[in-house]
């Protein structure tokens, strides 16, 4: 997609806040981009970049192999700020010297600023920071001054104010440090004078002209789930092509309540899309029948959808392009020289594994956003709120919360648990502190007692995480009145419960699913 706005590169050196940082930028209106830290000086020069971010690492620079940015970068005449590792690095390589010393710095510290600056403008004097560091500058290079300090770290915060070279040995991009954000404020604006100019009122408006430039007469299949990213995608690309979107909506009888009818009134009467809708509840649930174990029921969920969903794009006529709802982190992780996914293209979840003799050409209209600017996009092409800020949802649905067999009986009453879990955090205001909310219906069986008689019915769980990434997660402490009423109402109005228990289990141990 061509931009007419300022872009701010950050060089990652394999921090695991490099999309942090961009995000960060990204929140000051600038548009920000991630690179690997071997792309060359020749590469950045034809990107025209308003400033270069060098992100931290978990490498030492006193390594042999620690990663290294092609020197010639500092003759490209570009603002440049070094975070952490990116300040050793900047440093040694202009002629300063780093070594470890026997004091480290790991977490929370104040700035004693000691010299005006453009990049410390308007922070107060010791101001917190987070540090986490084992290297230290020992020997600044020439033509720099330090501009702030701390009792363990000397030079603290660097500059070259000629060349406009910036240094910080903490992390401004985390909210452990108070005015961080203040500090890239001024590198992004006042330092590199980059235009606040990048919101989703702009994106939508090149997309839609990237959109019909790239499909031109064609006409692009999308596999709408009624999840965020391919519900996004598909209105965004809708506006720019109307009726030469496809929509294809497969319905495999584990979503949840109302789910199906919603996503058809949706997107088919109120959107207007061309939509292809399959019901193929009977299907899979024929297929999962007598299956129990966790990986044999996604593999048959996850087959058959594959099969659904192209039998039904056959009849769709002509197809030139497949839509899928791609995101930065995932083309960052793809690019990445640290380990990540070989592959430059992830398989959308529910389209993951068609045949390679397709021949399509893939349109990712989201795959420059994160999922915070993809829910802010959502907004603004007029999607409902309750849909946009939607909690993550497995591909397979409730199939892999429905533990032991699948059934219709079974599925149902799930679906009536989930549905009073859900509206009840909503209604106590949690749901937005929440990373992700289920329930599963547990393979056992409990004696109860229910309007004076005994009973013997299924057990559920319920589920609320906090997470960042979804890599770890910690239970969430939902409020003793909240559980009790979820329980009242779940073993009142949900025949075929008569226990509810609460996971209090973190991840690690457990994964947040619990298959």
């Amino acid at each position: 997609m061509e931009k007419n706005h300022d872009t701010v590169i950050v060089l990652d050196f394999g921090a695991q806040y490099s999309q942090l940082i961009a995000r960060r930028v990204r929140e000051l209106g600038v548009y920000s981009q991630i690179v690997p830290f071997n792309t060359s000086a020749e590469e950045i020069k034809k990107m025209a970049p308003k400033g270069i971010i060098f992100s931290g690492g978990p490498a030492s620079v006193s390594q042999a192999l620690s990663p290294r940015p092609d020197k010639e970068i500092f003759n490209l005449n570009i603002p440049i700020l070094g975070i952490c590792y990116g300040l050793q690095v900047m440093s040694l390589l202009l002629g300063g010297h780093v070594t470890c010393p026997e004091k480290k710095e790991y977490g929370i510290a104040n700035i004693n600023i000691i010299k005006a600056s453009k990049l410390l403008k308007d922070v107060s004097n010791l101001s917190q920071v987070w540090m986490s560091h084992g290297d230290s500058v020992d020997k600044i290079p020439e033509g720099f001054s330090t501009t702030a300090n701390t009792p363990n770290c000397p030079y603290t915060v660097i500059e070259d104010e000629k060349r406009n070279f910036y240094g910080v040995q903490f992390h401004p991009e985390v909210v452990h440090s108070v005015e961080g954000q203040k500090m890239l404020s001024n590198f992004v604006l006042d330092i590199c004078k980059a235009k606040a100019d990048w919101n989703m009122g702009n994106f939508i408006n090149e997309a839609v002209e990237s959109i019909r430039k790239e499909v031109g007469d064609g006409q692009v299949l999308c596999g709408l789930s009624g999840g965020v990213d391919s519900s996004v995608a598909a209105v965004l690309i809708h506006k720019a092509i109307g009726d030469k979107l496809v929509c294809v909506f497969v319905n495999n009888g584990m979503l949840r309540k109302n789910e199906a009818q919603n996503v058809l009134d949706l997107f088919g009467k109120h959107f207007n899309m061309r939509l292809q809708y399959a019901d193929a509840e009977d299907m899979f649930l024929t297929a999962l029948k007598g299956k129990t174990d966790p990986e044999d029921k996604r593999k048959t969920i996850g087959k058959l959808f594959v099969d659904t969903f192209y039998n039904e794009a056959r009849k769709c006529g002509e197809i030139t392009h497949l839509a899928q709802g791609t995101l930065y982190p995932d083309i960052v992780e793809s690019k990445s020289p640290f380990g990540g996914p070989t592959s430059t293209i992830k398989s959308h979840h529910n389209v993951g594994g068609l045949p390679e003799d397709l021949k399509w050409k893939l349109l990712e209209p989201l795959k420059e956003l994160f999922k915070d600017e993809v829910r802010e996009l959502g907004r603004e092409l007029g999607l409902p709120e309750e849909l946009v800020d939607r909690h993550p949802f497995p591909g397979p649905g409730l199939g892999v919360r429905c533990i032991g067999e699948v059934t219709k009986e079974r599925l149902d009453t799930l679906r009536d648990v989930d549905a009073i879990f859900i509206e009840e955090i909503r209604n106590a205001g949690l749901y937005h502190e929440i990373w992700q909310a289920l329930a599963d219906l547990l393979p056992v069986k409990s004696v109860g007692v229910q309007g004076d008689e005994r009973t013997y019915r299924e057990v559920c769980t319920l589920r609320a995480v906090t997470s960042q990434d979804a890599m770890t997660a910690d239970w969430y402490r939902l409020p003793y009145d909240v559980m009790q009423k979820c329980a009242s109402r779940i073993c009142n109005e949900v025949k075929g419960v008569n226990r509810v228990l609460y996971d209090i289990t973190s991840k690690p141990p457990a994964t947040i699913e619990w298959e």
